[in-house]
This record gives C-alpha cells, sequence and structure tokens, in this order.
C-alpha cells in the first residue's frame, strides 16, 4: 500500500507540471511568443537598402553600365526660373519663360520626351524599375490612336504635358491660331488625363512673343526647352563646350525603329551610360519648379 500510494502521488505531481507547461494555461506573466508583425523591423535605411538592390539588379537585367545614380532630394526653396538670355520676347516678365537649364549646383539633368508616337511597353518597365524620373510633353496628332498608354505611365508618377494639338511651326500662325493649338491640347490633356498642364514646349522651341502669351491665357507658367539632344546613336548640343551641366535639360523623343535605328529601351540606356559615366543623376524636374 505504501508502495501504490508514493506512485500516485508522483503521477499526480507529473500530471499537474504537464500541466503547468502547457500554452493553454497561461500567466499573465509568461504570455505566448509570437512573431513579429512581417516588416516591423524594417526602418527606412533597410527599405532604402533593399530599393537600391532592385535598382542595382534591374540595371544588369537591361544591361547598363552602372545603377543610375540617386538624385538629391529635391530642393526646399525652388530655384527663381527667368528666360535664358537672348531667348525673351517682348514683356517677357509677364508671360511663361523659355529656359534650357534649372538654376542649381545639384549634379542632375532632366530627361524630357516629345511628341508620343511610339509608345513601347518596354520603356515603361525600364523606366519604372530603375526608378528613373522623366516629363513628357505631348502632342494629340501623335497620341490620339493610343491615349491609353500614356494614362498608364502617367498612373506611374510622370508628369505629361503640352506640346500642341498638331505640332506645327508656331511663329507662322496667328495668335488665335496659336491659342487654338495649345488652349485645344490643354482641352485633351484634362479630359483623357484629369489635369491641365502648366508646362508646355513650342514645337522644335521656335516661338514669338505671341506663342507665350497664347500659352499664358490657356494657363500655362513655363516653356522649358532644352541644352542637349540624345538620339540612339548620338547626342546634340546647345553649347559650344558640348559637354553636360547641373540642372540641363536633356530632349528626346518617343520613337523606335521606324525612325531610329534602335528602340525605346536602346535610347534610354545610351542616356543613361553617359549621364551616369559623367557623375550625374536623373532628377525630376517638376521638382525643381
Amino acid at each position: 500500500m505504501g508502495g501504490g500510494l508514493a506512485a500516485l502521488l508522483v503521477a499526480a505531481l507529473a500530471s499537474g507540471c504537464a500541466q503547468d507547461a502547457s500554452p493553454e494555461r497561461d500567466t499573465p506573466d509568461r504570455q505566448p511568443l509570437q512573431a513579429p508583425p512581417a516588416g516591423a523591423q524594417e526602418g527606412p535605411e533597410a527599405k532604402a537598402r533593399a530599393e537600391r538592390a532592385a535598382v542595382v539588379a534591374a540595371a544588369k537585367r537591361w544591361n547598363l553600365g552602372r545603377a543610375p545614380l540617386v538624385a538629391p532630394p529635391p530642393p526646399a526653396e525652388k530655384p527663381v526660373i527667368t528666360a535664358r538670355a537672348g531667348f525673351e520676347v517682348d514683356g517677357q516678365e509677364d508671360l511663361p519663360p523659355v529656359f534650357t537649364t534649372i538654376p542649381t549646383e545639384d549634379k542632375v539633368v532632366f530627361l524630357t520626351l516629345d511628341d508620343g508616337a511610339e509608345k513601347d511597353p518596354e520603356f515603361l518597365r525600364m523606366m519604372h524599375e530603375l526608378k528613373v524620373p522623366y516629363t513628357v510633353f505631348l502632342t494629340d496628332e501623335e497620341i490620339k490612336d493610343d491615349y491609353g498608354y500614356f494614362r498608364k505611365m502617367r498612373d506611374l508618377g510622370v508628369t505629361l504635358n503640352n506640346h500642341t494639338l498638331t505640332h506645327p511651326y508656331l511663329p507662322a500662325l496667328s495668335y488665335e491660331q496659336q491659342r487654338r493649338e495649345i488652349c485645344g491640347m490643354q482641352d485633351v490633356m484634362e479630359k483623357q488625363y484629369g489635369t491641365r498642364p502648366v508646362l508646355f514646349r513650342p514645337p522644335y522651341g521656335n516661338y514669338n512673343r505671341d506663342t507665350l502669351a497664347a500659352a499664358k491665357s490657356c494657363g500655362i507658367r513655363y516653356a522649358p526647352i532644352w541644352d542637349e539632344e540624345v538620339y540612339v546613336d548620338h547626342w546634340e548640343y546647345r553649347e559650344w563646350d558640348r559637354s553636360l551641366h547641373p540642372g540641363d535639360i536633356v530632349l528626346s523623343h518617343f520613337r523606335g525603329h521606324a525612325d531610329w535605328d534602335g528602340s525605346m529601351t536602346d535610347l534610354a540606356r545610351r542616356f543613361l551610360d553617359k549621364v551616369t559615366a559623367e557623375g550625374y543623376a536623373v532628377a525630376r524636374l517638376e521638382d525643381y519648379l
């Protein structure tokens, strides 16, 4: 009997210990372990490292010489934009300025693309994966066959701007004709993309006082043109030194194999390899206006 009673007591104690160790009998001072929420330990620095690693990987996929450089934060105080010397018109102080560079000491350039004829989905994917900003100036005659392509571009954060309805040589037109070209495109942009742009680029970079007055009447505030132009196989320069400068606006066009010996992705690769090799980042033009 004594041995049986001792065995029962040992069994009871073991049973109690097993119950205390069960996760179903937690006490206030010993809660069950839980996994931290996903991403809880990922701070801003870790997130930035991950994003940069993704860009580096994308640069390899797109056969770039190296990953594009990271642009500095947008300036807290925007630079004062005035017309470039020699590019003014009578009454310029009350009209949108025509300029080719942004006054900045940041080692950045700005990519701008005109017209809208070529609609390459690979270009959208490439620039999005590489996190490269750019600004576009659209002509209705070139985009009306596929407004949706540029809607996708807008949804990726690209600013869509005015480049007239039909891409005419504006100085040959009357004030009212110019106004129809510019304001008409404002109407198209609002209908298709929900906003009326404040940036306008005159076709061919040609304009007169009527052009800028008409643009102002349509809600335009700036008329940027360009300092360099990049093609799929070469660059062209406005300045005598044939070099990039901080704040330069670079022009290109939506073109493909039908017009050039290459694609939009070939064009982007040529542009990015050059500016990166020379120590420039690509910044968003609107961030400086």
